[in-house]
């Protein structure tokens, strides 16, 4: 399977379109697209791969492992209104990530609180 290939299947997957998903990557809208006559820069590979959650490496075939690289040192501030919130690789509403910031708000206050 090619590139291009994983990618389609991963976006598909995912909810995403390539047009949708080279604007979310900070890409040109049809850059993907080029994918099937010649190699992205490892920059515009890398954001691509970032968004659909998996590593460089099975995107280009060179493993069967979505995740080679371990993504446990990634850590985010939930509270942050920047903070793009998703769940299997698609985005939550806003009403719902406000919903899951009043449940983290609450934690904390508890934890302030000597409640655990």
């Amino acid at each position: 399977m090619t590139l291009y290939e994983r990618t389609i299947n991963l976006s598909k997957q995912r909810g995403y379109s390539l047009k949708n998903l080279a604007i979310k990557a900070g890409l040109a809208e049809n850059s993907i697209y080029d994918w099937k006559k010649s190699t992205p820069k490892a920059d515009n590979l890398q954001k691509v791969a970032d968004i659909l959650n998996v590593s460089t490496d099975y995107l280009l075939g060179r493993t069967e492992d979505l995740n080679s690289v371990s993504n446990s040192s990634k850590v985010t501030d939930i509270l942050d209104d920047e903070t793009i919130l998703a769940f299997d690789g698609m985005e939550i509403s806003e009403e719902d990530k406000e919903k899951l910031r009043d449940y983290a708000r609450f934690i904390i206050e508890q934890r302030q609180r000597g409640k655990k």
